[in-house]
């Protein structure tokens, strides 16, 4: 007797244990495709106003002109930030590159004196920059603007593509993932069908018998929860530890809303998951429960 009852606890634990982990792994996925998605946003951000363009300005400008251009630049709303780059400093930089000075081959510096402008997120897109071209090519002291339109249209058009992306697994992700959840549940409470047919017979009402199931699923659904947690902690470190700058799109706000994701969806699936499990036996006549 006693043999059989510890072979019943070990039974009943390693189908607990495994019914965690496959919620576990489950969340884990619907945590990363959430955290892909709001760090899409973020990275958007970051990618757009990190990309520069240069603002040339003309030979016989003054500093005290260049001083009040620079001012007047960042008081525009769509600016974020300036630079002003001189010619001696940019005939520095194409010498770090090449490796030599181009006074040596050419006998004078060709580089012209720029101001690198960096955008607010919201206006670097084609509709705006042909705006903001117009508005800084209105300046009387600007030779030229130098900046790769076609990488911009590029990045909006493909964070674009990946949002859309993201939402369609994310709506295919939480349908696979009620399935899922909803099967290892549904193979938990099958063991107990018999148990909830004698409840029914002594009196006891439906919110009564599901009560005890669904305590019992929003535990294992909090305890998956906080696995896929610490999975998603051990894959953010990894990744930045791996990938540079990654920290600077990665907040805690970001973060914490994924975990409150991960843990409610794990609480949300499993009573939704119990609630129809329990539901499908007690309008099963007694007959049947020998035949599913």
């Amino acid at each position: 007797m006693a043999e059989n009852k510890n072979i019943s606890s070990v039974s009943f634990f390693h189908s607990r244990f495994t019914s965690i982990l496959s919620i576990a792994l489950v969340l884990f996925l619907m945590g990363l495709i959430c955290l892909m998605g709001l760090l899409g946003n973020k990275l958007s951000i970051y990618v757009k106003e990190n990309m520069s363009f240069s603002v040339m300005l003309k030979d016989d400008i003054k500093d005290l002109d260049i001083k009040r251009m620079q001012k007047s630049l960042d008081a525009l709303p769509f600016i974020k930030s300036t630079e002003y780059i001189s010619k001696e400093q940019a005939a520095k930089e194409l010498e770090e590159e090449l490796g030599e000075k181009p006074e040596i081959f050419l006998g004078f510096n060709p580089l012209q004196a720029s101001i690198e402008v960096k955008l607010r997120s919201q206006y670097a897109n084609p509709d705006s920059l042909k705006m903001i071209e117009h508005k800084i090519q209105s300046y009387s002291s600007v030779s030229e603007l130098l900046y790769r339109r076609d990488m911009m249209e590029m990045v909006q058009h493909n964070m674009k593509r990946i949002g859309f992306v993201l939402l369609g697994l994310v709506a295919a992700l939480t349908v696979i993932s009620f399935v899922l959840i909803s099967n290892t549940i549904r193979l938990l409470i099958y063991s107990k069908r018999f148990l909830i047919h004698t409840m029914q017979l002594v009196g006891a009402s439906p919110g009564f018998i599901r009560a005890p199931f669904i305590r019992y699923n929003v535990v294992s659904g909090i305890v998956a929860a906080v696995i896929a947690i610490c999975m998603l902690t051990g894959a953010l470190y990894y990744l930045q530890s791996e990938l540079t700058g990654f920290i600077q799109i990665l907040d805690v706000p970001t973060m914490l809303i994924v975990y409150g994701a991960v843990l409610a969806m794990g609480i949300i699936l499993s009573v939704c998951a119990t609630y129809i499990s329990v539901n499908k036996y007690l309008k099963m006549s007694f007959d049947k429960l020998y035949y599913v």
